[in-house]
């Protein structure tokens, strides 16, 4: 049986950015102190309880930190496997080893969910570029080539036109083993956030709606909007998937709505997009928009505490600030019933994701064209 983990023990983070330091700030509401373990500085580093910054594969650090902490969990999905078995051979890791390995690698993801009878894009693997030849041939194009492993906000992937040389695009993805996906025909992207904890219960929030520029996601609304039935079936689709990892934590679950006319009637299709094993960014507006966050709630699942409730207070609007557009806090701080949110990031590069913010509807208010 394993100990109990009760307020005032340590909880361990893998990872030391924004989603670190939030799930930092929610142990912290619960009595629970954090112990951040990453190779490099971040805003986590600001509110934690105790901190250690050596590399991954670093074992003498990784005892330490082991020996600090009751429970270990990690803000990204990219966690070397290495570390992983090295931390769970010593503390609880949750989510487990399962999830980490599914979602790391796009083919090993999309092979996991198929078999669950979950539609996805169609994919073929590619390993070089004859591989390539042979799935631009049975998928056509346009299509998308991605790495299997590494890739976030667009990176690591190519679009593939009729005029792509397919030898400049393997090379540009340095010729790495690499999937190649078909494009689905969608007419928005939505998430679902949910928890599951470590006796199999499970909470979801409402759909969310996502907007993305430039391959980032710029905007978050809730509820998305879909048939009630598409909804409950995306948030079914979750729960199937969370159970099958055997997971315990937040699980985010990205799906693109098709939509498609049949004898006349409209009909709505979910194809999921990716899986990520963490809190996720379309998920923000929990902290201000929901009884429960999601960051409260991953620290009561993988502390094997009850799970909180799901229930919006709202509408939601969520706008992330990218690069430069932080620098307009004091502009943000003067509207009324704008909630915001600043990561603590010294440097607004283009690109960089440096706060939120969130503002709350009455159900029956329209969402304004901008926050």
């Amino acid at each position: 049986m394993e100990a109990r983990i009760n307020p005032g023990d340590t909880v361990g983070i893998l990872g030391s950015g924004q989603l670190g330091r939030m799930l930092a700030m929610a142990a912290a509401r619960l009595g629970l102190r954090t112990h951040i373990y990453a190779p490099d500085r971040g805003p986590a580093l600001d509110v934690c309880a105790q901190s250690t910054i050596a590399p991954y594969d670093d074992e003498t650090a990784l005892g330490a930190f082991a020996a600090s902490v009751a429970v270990v969990s990690y803000e990204f999905e990219n966690v070397p496997a290495a570390t992983a078995a090295f931390l769970a051979a010593r503390r609880p890791v949750r989510p487990g080893s399962q999830a980490l390995a599914t979602t790391q690698d796009r083919l090993t993801e999309k092979t996991f969910l198929n078999g669950l009878g979950i539609p996805t894009a169609s994919f073929a693997a590619v390993d070089d570029l004859a591989g390539l030849e042979r799935a631009v041939a049975a998928l056509g194009r346009p299509s998308i080539l991605k790495t299997r492993r590494f890739g976030y906000d667009g990176k690591g992937q190519v679009l593939l036109r009729e005029s792509t040389l397919l030898c400049e695009a393997f090379d540009g993805l340095g010729r790495q083993p690499a999937i190649l996906e078909g494009l689905v025909p969608f007419t928005r992207e939505v998430s679902v956030i949910g928890a599951r904890g470590l006796q199999g219960a499970f909470a979801a929030w409402d759909v969310c709606e996502n907007e993305h520029e430039n391959h980032i996601l710029a905007r978050t609304r809730v509820p998305a909007r879909l048939k009630p039935e598409t909804a409950q079936a995306a948030i079914d689709m979750t729960g199937r998937i969370a159970a099958a990892l055997d997971y315990v934590g937040v699980i985010t679950v990205e799906m693109f709505l098709v939509e498609e006319t049949i004898d006349g009637a409209m009909q709505e299709k979910l194809v999921v997009n990716e899986i990520a094993p963490r809190v996720h960014n379309s998920g923000h507006w929990t902290i201000d928009g929901a009884v429960t966050s999601q960051f409260e709630q991953h620290i009561r699942a993988i502390c094997g505490w009850p799970l909180g409730s799901p229930r919006r207070h709202g509408r939601i609007e969520m706008r992330n600030l990218i690069g430069a557009e932080a620098q307009g806090w004091h502009e943000l701080l003067s509207e009324p019933g704008l909630s915001l949110h600043l990561y603590g990031k010294h440097e607004a590069r283009a690109g960089r994701k440096m706060g939120h913010v969130t503002r709350i509807l009455d159900e029956s208010a329209p969402f304004p064209e901008d926050l």
